[in-house]
């Protein structure tokens, strides 16, 4: 029996992918060998790179001017490639809403590049989005999308001249996004949350983005690189890509981005409305406009003790992953685009019942 993983990454995959990964695990489409042992030049492999990047262009409608890239380091290694490809020894300005942004705000500093914090949450315990305005002549505007600490979210990206660049490695692939019309230079994100398996980190660069791309980078580390040579001028995670690939085909049979969108916003309402119905026995971390529909943190305000009675009770229920942050602590629900309506409805009923016993 399958437990419900509310795990904030690597989070659950969908089951039907899964299924297929394992059918084909040691006879890729009855070739006989494992996707994980044929060569990354291989025209079998070829096809699964090619089949990869046109179900992400389809679904982000992305026109030429985007190139979408595989590389591998994590949201963490695009922290410092971000300022080292594009600053242009400009300024640039972040938008900080939390541990991810601070992180990334430090990679900024060490190259001694100059970085202006045009907003920041931080004074409320980063429980909100704060408003953002990106000047005209920065380098690039940056955010990260969603916050898995503190279950907030972008509810519309910033309007900005300058170019957006996008942390969105936990909300990747869950809601459309208009690129060109967001301004959108850079999109990355770690796959292992709504995207597949850890290993693979996607990129989705505009062209005129890897012009700026300084010629003195190492190899490795530059942008264009990855762009000129299909992702691949080494050996690129391709069992990932091959898993992100299998994503890509269940999210466009659901019926795309914005029925995935609407299922999750679904999803979150019963969670959040669990906790305002609890008669303040528990209480969101992110103010009501900023929500996550990603991920929901929460604590038990009635009697704090109660906290990790709920996860352990809960974990005996078949429920996993539900501790918070070490940052903020309490309770949180990771509900990427793998979990299901009904896995949902378990937890928000185990949230009631929690209630009835212990209010």
């Amino acid at each position: 029996m399958r437990v419900i993983n509310f795990s904030a990454g690597p989070s659950a995959l969908p089951l039907c992918v899964l299924q297929k990964a394992e059918s084909e695990f040691l006879s890729f489409k009855g070739k006989g060998f494992s996707i994980m042992e044929i060569s990354h030049r291989s025209a079998v492999f070829d096809e699964v790179y090619k089949s990869t990047v046109d179900s992400i262009k389809r679904l982000y409608a992305l026109s030429d001017e985007y190139e979408v890239l595989f590389m591998q380091g994590g949201a963490s290694l695009q922290f410092a490639l971000a300022p080292m490809n594009l600053s242009q020894d400009k300024r640039v300005e972040y938008a900080d809403t939390g541990v991810w942004t601070q992180k990334a705000i430090k990679e900024v500093k060490i190259q001694g590049k100059e970085c202006v914090i045009v907003a920041s949450s931080e004074q409320e315990a980063y429980s909100y989005i704060p408003e953002v305005s990106f000047s005209d002549d920065a380098a690039y505007g940056y955010i990260c999308s969603n916050n898995t600490i503190y279950g907030t979210q972008y509810r519309t990206l910033p309007a900005s001249k300058t170019p957006l660049v996008i942390d969105a490695s936990s909300d990747v692939l869950s809601y459309p996004i208009d690129f060109s019309g967001s301004n959108v230079g850079v999109l990355f994100a770690g796959a292992q949350k709504n995207a597949g398996i850890s290993g693979v980190t996607l990129v989705i660069i505009r062209k005129d983005m890897l012009e700026r791309v300084p010629q003195n980078l190492p190899t490795m580390l530059r942008y264009d690189t990855y762009a000129n040579n299909q992702s691949m001028f080494n050996t690129p995670p391709t069992f990932a890509i091959y898993m992100l690939g299998l994503i890509c085909e269940w999210i466009e049979g659901l019926g795309g981005l914005e029925a995935v969108k609407e299922r999750n916003a679904k999803k979150a309402f019963e969670i959040y409305n669990a906790i305002d119905t609890s008669g303040g026995f528990y209480k969101g971390h992110a103010k009501e406009n900023s929500r996550s529909n990603m991920n929901v943190s929460f604590n038990i305000v009635a009697n704090p003790a109660l906290e990790p009675v709920f996860v352990e009770e809960a974990s005996r229920a078949g429920m996993l992953g539900l501790k918070g942050h070490k940052h903020i602590g309490g309770i949180r629900a990771s509900i990427y685009n793998a979990i299901t309506p009904s896995e949902v409805e378990t937890l928000t009923k185990f949230m009631r019942e929690f209630v009835r016993k212990h209010g």
